[in-house]
């Protein structure tokens, strides 16, 4: 018998060669199956354009292993190895052996000896306010909206955040830090802020028929000026930095001039004038008055740059093209030096002959100088000159020098 053609595929059914009974059939999918399909291709176009728009999205972020700081001091002779333009502006530029660099959209921590970038936070959706460092941590403020809005700290270190919150800050908030407190401030008030915790401490603005002057955060703790419609004097009280409570007030009395902080580290130091009021941490009562040249013409007294910080048991001021060390206890300076910036403090060690010592920044020289007598231990001939208004931090073989907008080292 002649063998027959087998039948059509799409008509044939039996058992599959395992035995198992199976049925072929070719034509258009059910609707089901489309109807999947288009589902799966809305949500999976939906789930790209929410991760286009997401924070996650606009957000880059790296993180690296700890810095070790090599055992060195800067060289006799050091040169500008790198540069960097920042701002806004960090007080406080290094932090766990690396340096500090912002700009208007996140931070970057960047190799001390090179300038090589170790770790970054940016967002592409939002505008950097400001940042610090304190704590093992760098804390930075970010817009997304009319305020200043969200906060996040990363560990110094590797760049790892430590934690997030939502803030309602004015777009000209300011951070300070110290010591485990974390200062924001602007024209109408202040807000403390744990630097390791994250939660708000305290918060203070000024009474009815006042008006914010001027605010800072040191090891003395908070402290505000503030001027009243009904008092010709201005206002200077010391809150404590924890607990917000006020420690003491004083008038000052200013004649008509403008007057500002120029620390809070240590002492208690009210620029007025032409003229540094000194004043005690403790009772607010007055130490001294130190007398400053004037100011260059074109100069703005409500800009100029005025830095402070503490170290031992003095305070470290620089204004107007000079370091003052003075006295924690009476006010009156061990030692005065031209200068062009704050010295290094933080960083500091004892010198080779065990005094405690700190490093100036000085025409031609990073200089270093005992913290007793303001007597030369050594110095590190600079190549590279280095703007006025600056701030020291020594890191190995590296000086560090953070001005307003740029911050460079040199090795």
């Amino acid at each position: 018998m002649e063998d027959q053609p087998p039948p059509h595929p799409s008509l044939r059914s039996g058992r599959a060669p395992g035995g198992w009974p199976f049925q072929h059939v070719t034509g258009r999918p059910p609707l089901r199956v489309w109807v999947w399909t288009a589902a799966t291709l809305v949500v999976a176009a939906v789930a790209v354009l929410l991760w286009r728009t997401s924070d996650a999205a606009a957000t880059s972020s790296t993180t690296t292993t700890a810095a070790t700081v090599p055992d060195e001091s800067p060289a006799a002779e050091v040169a500008e190895a790198w540069a960097a333009a920042t701002g806004p502006a960090p007080r406080r530029v290094v932090e766990s052996g690396r340096v500090l660099v912002t700009d208007r959209r996140g931070l970057a921590m960047v190799d001390a000896a090179s300038g090589e970038e170790a770790w970054h936070y940016r967002r592409d959706n939002a505008t950097l306010c400001d940042a610090t460092a304190v704590n093992g941590v760098v804390i930075a403020v970010f817009r997304t909206t009319s305020r200043c809005n969200e906060m996040v700290a990363l560990t110094a270190a590797t760049g790892v955040r430590a934690w997030y919150r939502n803030v309602r800050f004015r777009t000209d908030v300011d951070l300070a830090s110290t010591d485990r407190i974390l200062l924001a401030r602007s024209p109408t008030g202040v807000v403390t802020i744990d630097p390791t915790g994250n939660n708000t401490r305290w918060r203070y603005a000024p009474p009815g028929g006042c008006r914010l002057v001027d605010s800072d955060v040191g090891s003395s703790g908070v402290v505000v000026l503030q001027r009243c419609t009904d008092s010709v004097a201005l206002q200077v009280t010391l809150l404590d930095g924890f607990s917000g409570e006020p420690v003491w007030t004083r008038d000052v009395d200013t004649a008509g001039a403008t007057a500002r902080l120029a620390g809070v580290d240590r002492l208690v130091d009210v620029v007025v004038g032409d003229r540094v009021q000194v004043l005690s941490p403790t009772d607010g009562g007055l130490l001294t008055e130190l007398a400053l040249p004037a100011l260059d013409p074109g100069q703005d007294v409500r800009t100029e740059p005025l830095q402070q910080a503490g170290i031992g048991d003095a305070a470290l001021l620089w204004a107007r093209g000079t370091v003052y060390a003075l006295d924690q206890t009476t006010g009156l300076p061990r030692w005065s030096l031209p200068a062009l910036g704050l010295p290094s403090v933080g960083t500091d060690k004892a010198s080779a002959t065990g005094a405690l010592a700190v490093t100036v920044p000085e025409e031609g020289a990073f200089v270093v100088r005992s913290m007793a007598d303001g007597s030369e231990l050594g110095r590190s001939v600079a190549e590279d000159a280095v703007p006025p208004g600056g701030r020291v931090s020594v890191l190995g073989p590296v000086v560090v020098y953070a001005t307003a907008d740029e911050v460079s080292g040199h090795r």
